[in-house]
């Protein structure tokens, strides 16, 4: 602005000495030029003003975004540590899971760090592997050296499970979600900036005085259209679209997937080749023949041969699969008394998900694909 300023004391120096050298006439002429002149300033200015609103607006959006996660991490919750030897039973919530040890929060909400060894017994016949966020154990255990809890035994209910995994299996999506829009938000503060060193052409092009104001007009115009499409991308972030379905069926009793089943999981693998942004879901089920835990996992084992088959002839990668659950005999789809009933409910669904905030027309251009990479 200080340049416009300056340049605007120029201007009415010029008119001056125009009047002085010729005459009423050519006064008038220069004072109207001179009218003109300022009134292209202004304009290009108010549009330089703008784009630094549009500035201030995203970095608004990321002040608030790194204001949250200062509130999340300043939030420090106390530290259990167990005496090295003593013996200690703790109740709680696993809030997070490692590969040798998890995070027990208790009802006081205070957390301990819960080792696992070769030694440490389970309830039922579960391993370690359904050791799940959100999921409700009691451990057993003696501390270490380093104020651990090493489990000697843990305990969880069947229900405490099938919640845990339930929950498990929407959180991980967001997670994913909530990483894509940083990573869509660390791209909207880039083009602020770069939009920061093209004020000041646009300031250059104000002192023209002349066709240039038209010129930053668009430009601005085009700059704010950016933004904005930058900012719905964002906003759609955590918005899927189902793009296709598929349903696999098995004989009574089997999780082996026959030749026409691994047909359509080849077709549905072959979509992800052209897909960002995806992730597909998996949900197993069977008929009402047998106990009730038993066709729970019977559908449990139906939804993980999905996955092992997609992952390990597709290469389809873990992080783009929601956690398989089954339902065991819950939801059916076609009444269980009859034969073509219970076959139609002995059934894997797989749908392919795919982010709405990755498929705007003109995404590209801000995150070129790399051939290769799914």
């Amino acid at each position: 602005m200080k340049r416009i300023q300056f340049l605007m004391v120029l201007v009415v120096f010029s008119v001056l000495a125009i009047g002085n050298w010729g005459g009423a006439s050519n006064s008038a002429s220069a004072a109207t030029l001179m009218q003109t002149q300022n009134t292209q300033i202004q304009t290009t200015g108010d549009r330089t003003r703008d784009m630094q609103d549009t500035q201030d607006r995203t970095g608004d959006l990321g002040d608030r975004t790194r204001g949250m996660e200062g509130r999340l991490s300043s939030d420090v919750r106390q530290t259990i540590m167990i005496e090295p030897g003593k013996k200690k039973k703790i109740k709680g919530v696993i809030v997070r899971r490692d590969s040798d040890t998890f995070i027990l929060r208790d009802q006081f909400g205070s957390e301990v760090t819960v080792r696992l060894t070769p030694e440490t017994k389970f309830s039922k016949k579960y391993t370690e592997a359904q050791l799940i966020r959100a999921l409700p154990v009691e451990v057993q255990g003696r501390g270490d050296s380093t104020g651990n809890l090493v489990a000697s035994k843990i305990k969880f209910s069947d229900k405490d499970l099938i919640i845990a995994r339930t929950v498990e299996s929407q959180v991980v999506p967001v997670e994913h979600r909530l990483g894509e829009a940083e990573t869509r938000l660390s791209q909207a503060e880039q083009n602020a900036q770069r939009l920061s060193g093209q004020m000041g052409e646009l300031s250059e092009v104000a002192n023209l005085a002349r066709g240039g104001a038209k010129a930053a007009q668009e430009s601005a115009d085009q700059a704010i259209a950016g933004v904005n499409r930058t900012n719905d991308r964002i906003s759609a972030l955590d918005d899927y679209e189902e793009k296709t379905s598929s349903i696999i069926f098995f004989k009574v009793g089997s999780a082996k997937l026959s030749l026409e089943a691994k047909a359509k999981l080849d077709e549905l693998a072959a979509q992800t080749n052209n897909e960002r942004g995806y992730v597909v879901q998996i949900a197993g089920f069977a008929s009402a023949d047998g106990s009730e835990e038993l066709n729970r996992r019977l559908s449990q084992r139906r939804a993980e041969a999905v996955m092992q088959y997609l992952v390990e002839q597709h290469n389809i990668p873990m992080r783009r699969i929601i956690i398989p659950f089954g339902y065991g005999e819950l939801q059916p789809v076609a009444d269980n008394s009859s034969r073509e009933g219970r076959r139609q409910n002995r059934r894997v669904e797989v749908k392919l998900l795919v982010n709405r905030g990755l498929t705007t027309s003109d995404v590209s251009q801000f995150e070129p694909r790399q051939t290769g990479q799914r």
